[in-house]
């Protein structure tokens, strides 16, 4: 079976087919440009093998020592202009970042002293309608055939008014 091509830090590396990794390819093409803008892709993770990219570095530099045997999220993204640490979970068969996930997650990254943003994926709407109900507070969703834009899941601004174009 072919494998799924990515660009990462100027190298071609390639994902194996299927699973979450045709999620993780669209979240590298699609969301990370237009959400993550300049960010690097510090973590990559794949179905074969836990860490398709990993610079283990730039993690540490931001205070981190991960054990290999911690549950790690599917993409890790470090945007240097808001001083966030993206963890991006991709569902396809697992679940979303639900409470506990969240705390897990948390308790994990806990050496940060950068916020952590947490971002559930989906390929589709009728993908992400099953886990709806599990998806923890103050994390946001984005979903892959609707890449232009992003679901938040409570926070500052509970309100907007939209312009009608």
């Amino acid at each position: 079976m072919s494998r799924i091509p990515v660009l990462i830090a100027g190298e071609i590396k390639t994902l194996s087919p299927g699973g979450q990794n045709i999620l993780i390819e669209k979240i590298i093409n699609n969301f990370a440009p237009r959400f993550t803008p300049g960010g690097k892709l510090i973590y990559v993770g794949d179905t074969d093998e836990k860490f398709a990219h990993f610079d283990e570095v730039a993690l540490t530099d931001l205070g981190v020592n991960i054990d290999s045997h911690g549950k790690m999220p599917d993409v890790i993204i470090h945007l240097t202009t808001n001083k966030w640490l993206v963890l991006i979970e991709a569902v396809t068969s697992h679940g979303p970042i639900n409470p506990k996930r969240k705390n897990d997650l948390e308790s994990l990254f806990k050496g940060v002293k950068i916020p952590l943003v947490m971002v559930t994926t989906f390929l589709s709407r009728k993908a992400m309608v099953g886990y709806l109900a599990d998806i923890a507070w103050e994390t946001d969703v984005w979903v892959a055939e609707d890449a232009t834009h992003l679901i938040h899941f409570n926070g500052e601004h509970l309100l907007q008014a939209y312009e009608i174009e």
